[in-house]
């Protein structure tokens, strides 16, 4: 991630998607860095949280969200639902660029609410042969993120090359089903 990137504008991408957030849905902000899109989503009117091992330059950016400190990769998932650790707590938006690690993929699933959007975007196989990351640990295999949320609505995806930087990425817009549950007073009323 390059050092200036607290500076950046939102990723086209997010910005793209990001009217699929209902208004005033909370978002979280998975490796939110410097909080470029913490900031997009708030001058939306969107509460926001992010998360990341520092959160200096998010705080600086967007000093009204809510930011959590931690290291993702080798500690419990800490956005938990207060009194039942074992509840995720969810959002209406969850945003991940950049960033990947494979064993947090049931956490950020698990993060959007029914209705929720998922906007993720990152490096994909191939940018080995233009910069880094190279390590295939960090880089999508091909069609990887339709995989993973195979049981969202997809939106959007796009799986290629953007030129300035040079990368491969694949990104995905994606929402969470509604599940329709009918009272069963409702269904004793309607008999077949």
């Amino acid at each position: 991630m390059p050092q200036h990137e607290s500076l950046e504008a939102a990723s086209p991408w997010v910005q793209r998607w990001s009217h699929l957030a209902a208004p005033g849905a909370t978002v979280l902000d998975i490796a939110c860095g410097g909080g470029r899109h913490l900031h997009w989503f708030a001058q939306r009117g969107h509460p926001v949280t992010g998360i990341d091992r520092d959160i200096a330059a998010a705080s600086a950016r967007v000093p009204n969200a809510e930011l959590v400190c931690a290291d993702i990769e080798s500690a419990p998932w800490p956005l938990t639902v207060p009194g039942d650790a074992s509840a995720l707590r969810q959002f209406g938006v969850v945003v991940v660029t950049n960033y990947l690690w494979r064993p947090l993929w049931p956490m950020i699933l698990g993060s959007v609410a029914e209705g929720g959007v998922l906007i993720y975007e990152t490096f994909a196989a191939g940018n080995e042969t233009v910069g880094r990351p190279s390590r295939p640990d960090f880089l999508l295999q091909s069609g990887e993120l339709l995989q993973v949320c195979a049981d969202l609505q997809i939106v959007a995806y796009e799986n290629g090359t953007l030129t300035d930087p040079p990368r491969f990425v694949q990104r995905i817009a994606a929402i969470r089903k509604v599940s329709v549950k009918a009272p069963q007073d409702v269904i004793a009323n309607y008999p077949l």
